[in-house]
């Protein structure tokens, strides 16, 4: 069903509150998401008679322009140009980074579509799969290329971009324009993404810490044995996983639905509104499927040269990965959050930069340790030293800093200025990270600086 049929048939208010009713709430990333969105003119479109060709052009109409980021679409093309004809390799990194943002947005609006028709409980484990699409598909391209250490960094740093940067820019931004009023927010959404992520951290600190606790005699067999528990605390974290999503969808979902406080935005006259569907299911359902897919070779160009992309730039790859990776690919997440943190609404900010940041940490690391283990690769869960302290004190910040239920802008800054501490260590820090830490290496490097004291 097109567009303009759709809305036909949603003048017939019993059809229209249907629709309404079936969509349920909804949640932080749907809000945060449609604040990119912009109305699509389709009064040039309505006049094609060609029922056909009509229908194909509102499609197009409001799929590729019905973004602020439309423009960037334009990146897409030029990146499948730019690796055909044998450009530099950088260029093909830069355009295809530059060409995941929109696409991003759209996938995020795509299964919002969906959900107006399949009802708020598959529409919500859509988003809990969807919601972190990009990450995933560059995870499992890094995954089949052996680039294991690409591969955590970028997850870890999204995890690190969620909780520090987007939701510190946010509070920043949204004290500084409401500077005069006292913000708060709903605690028990934040105290469950706390939790989850102080669990995901156990499990992450627990492999490291196994491997200096025996001596370098029985390092191999300390190395299959943190194999072991990596994997064995990765089917935790999916069971604690699939516990939130009940715990999200079923019975506690009034915690997690984005509330409307009543304050409409009257001079936000290029935001749609999204009480209807724009697109139809099936329209939905295949520009889902091209979506994907144009993510996957975008992710693809981007696992395959990022080395040339630190050479030709001067920075390491576990920069380019934790660091820039993560901002690129989650822009409109990270725009949208920020947005609602400026209207006062930080209940959609928590929801989005929190439920990001537990989405990655207990679904998308955990099941890339889990294909790992399927396709014959030996993947740990644990990070290097660095990377898990950045984590460990990443978590407790953000924790420490929501405890009250109250936010002001320096409460943002200070987390705004953490990332840029991590940033500028990864960024000093040229050597390759490597994920797996040869004991014996490890505590020979330590006797000779000892032994030069």
């Amino acid at each position: 069903m097109a567009s303009s049929e759709a809305r036909e048939l949603l003048e017939n208010g019993s059809i229209k509150k249907e629709l309404i009713c079936r969509h349920g709430g909804r949640t932080a990333h749907n809000m945060s998401s449609s604040s990119l969105r912009k109305k699509s003119d389709l009064s040039l479109v309505s006049k094609i008679r060609v029922g056909f060709l009509r229908k194909l052009l509102v499609n197009l109409e409001e799929v590729l322009l019905g973004t602020k980021l439309s423009v960037l679409f334009l990146a897409v093309p030029f990146a499948i140009v730019a690796q055909y004809c044998r450009f530099g390799r950088a260029w093909v990194f830069g355009l295809s980074l530059l060409g995941l943002a929109p696409l991003a947005e759209r996938i995020s609006f795509l299964t919002e579509q969906i959900a107006f028709y399949t009802g708020p409980t598959v529409g919500g484990l859509m988003n809990a799969t969807c919601g972190n699409a990009t990450e995933l598909i560059i995870a499992i391209f890094a995954l089949i290329q052996h680039k294991v250490d690409v591969l955590k960094s970028s997850l870890l740093g999204s995890v690190l971009s969620n909780l520090l940067l987007v939701l510190g820019s946010s509070l920043f931004c949204g004290g500084i324009a409401n500077i005069s009023k006292q913000q708060k927010f709903d605690r028990k959404q934040a105290d469950v993404n706390s939790l989850l992520l102080l669990l995901g951290l156990l499990c992450h600190v627990l492999p490291l810490m196994f491997k200096f606790t025996v001596t370098p005699s029985a390092d191999q067999v300390t190395s299959s044995a943190t194999l072991a528990l990596s994997r064995a605390s990765c089917i935790i974290m999916l069971i604690a996983y699939i516990a939130y999503l009940v715990f999200q969808l079923w019975t506690h979902r009034q915690l997690f639905e984005a509330q409307d406080h009543g304050e409409e935005d009257d001079d936000d006259d290029d935001v749609v509104s999204d009480e209807t569907p724009a697109v139809g299911f099936w329209s939905a359902f295949v520009w889902l499927v091209v979506m994907t897919a144009l993510v996957a070779l975008l992710s693809e160009y981007v696992v395959a040269t990022i080395e040339a992309a630190s050479d030709s730039w001067g920075l390491s790859v576990s920069f380019i990965s934790l660091i820039l990776l993560p901002i690129v690919g989650n822009a409109a997440e990270h725009a949208g959050a920020i947005i609602f943190a400026f209207k006062n609404k930080l209940d959609i900010t928590l929801g989005v930069a929190l439920g990001s940041a537990t989405q990655i940490s207990m679904f998308v690391v955990p099941l890339t340790v889990i294909t790992a283990w399927i396709i014959g690769i030996e993947m740990e869960l644990g990070f290097n030293l660095l990377e898990t302290s950045a984590l460990a004190l990443s978590i407790l910040v953000t924790t420490l800093a929501l405890q009250d239920g109250t936010s002001h802008y320096m409460k943002g800054l200070v987390l705004v200025l953490c990332y840029l501490v991590i940033g500028a260590c990864f960024f000093v820090f040229k050597a390759p990270i490597n994920s797996s830490i040869n004991l014996e290496e490890y505590k020979s490097s330590q006797d000779q600086v000892t032994m030069r004291i």
